[in-house]
């Protein structure tokens, strides 16, 4: 009989378009490190334009969830496990129609990929990314009392801290360091959420997983911590590590891993 897993991993990641990160090597890389779950954003693709082993790869159980508008956001789940079901959206109509929210319900726990709008671009985007971080705090909000483990990751295009960015005061009124922002997720978190990676790494600087392709940002570390895996409590106990997968290569973004006990 085979021997049960003790633990699973769950990698979350903004691919930036999956067409793009196959070129540098997507498919590769899920080969070799084979997370048990493994959450995307950012797909902007749909599954007919992609090689059947980036669409579903052998092992892997997937779901895409693409926007109406071609070459757009959009978020994919790919995991090891049978889920019960699959959900899409959360209830706000122009997002949805984005594709920002995919969501697979296993028999032993939830999952959400979920991708928050960017507002960086102009003042009618920052206003449509708060309305959309109102509309999800109630959903986030019910999304704990289902009273499941559960797992949300994505790219919330926010960081947190000034732990988490690399100039903090020169941000202070970029979008995504927005003290509005902070304040909101601060309340997400004190709504029960748990950062596993902060909760595993409190004190640690420099964790980014996002640079801009502007003024080689990566090559400098001029990174921002905006991809985040939060969970239930219960989860969050039984995160054994975490990590921001710097070498990856795939996208601007890096993955962000964490292993969970069973």
């Amino acid at each position: 009989m085979a021997r049960k897993p003790e633990t699973f991993t769950v990698a979350s990641l903004n691919l930036n378009g999956i067409r793009s990160a196959e070129r540098r090597g997507f498919s590769k890389w899920l080969k070799k490190n084979q997370p048990d779950h493994l959450l995307m954003q950012e797909v902007r693709a749909t599954p007919d334009q992609v090689p059947d082993e980036v669409r579903s790869p052998v092992g892997y159980n997937c779901r895409w969830e693409c926007a109406e508008k071609k070459g757009y956001a959009g978020t994919a789940i790919y995991t090891r496990s049978m889920p019960d079901t699959w959900t899409t959206g959360l209830g706000l109509d122009w997002a949805d129609t984005e594709g920002r929210v995919v969501r697979a319900d296993l028999p032993e726990l939830s999952m959400v990929s979920l991708y928050l709008p960017s507002g960086s671009s102009s003042e009618e985007r920052q206003e449509r990314k708060f309305a959309f971080m109102d509309h999800a705090m109630s959903w986030l909000a019910g999304l704990l009392d289902e009273g499941r483990p559960m797992i949300v990751c994505g790219d919330w295009n926010i960081a947190h801290t000034e732990a988490d960015i690399w100039n903090p005061k020169g941000n202070k009124k970029n979008s995504g360091f927005l003290p509005e922002e902070r304040e909101w997720f601060s309340e997400v978190l004190a709504l029960g959420w748990k950062d596993v990676f902060r909760e595993l790494h409190p004190d640690e600087g420099g964790c980014y997983s996002w640079w801009s392709n502007r003024g080689q940002a990566r090559e400098h570390d001029k990174g921002w911590r905006i991809d985040y895996v939060l969970t239930t409590p219960d989860l969050a106990e039984r995160a054994q590590s975490a990590r921001i997968d710097r070498r990856a290569g795939l996208s601007d973004h890096a993955p962000v891993w964490v292993e969970f006990t069973v």
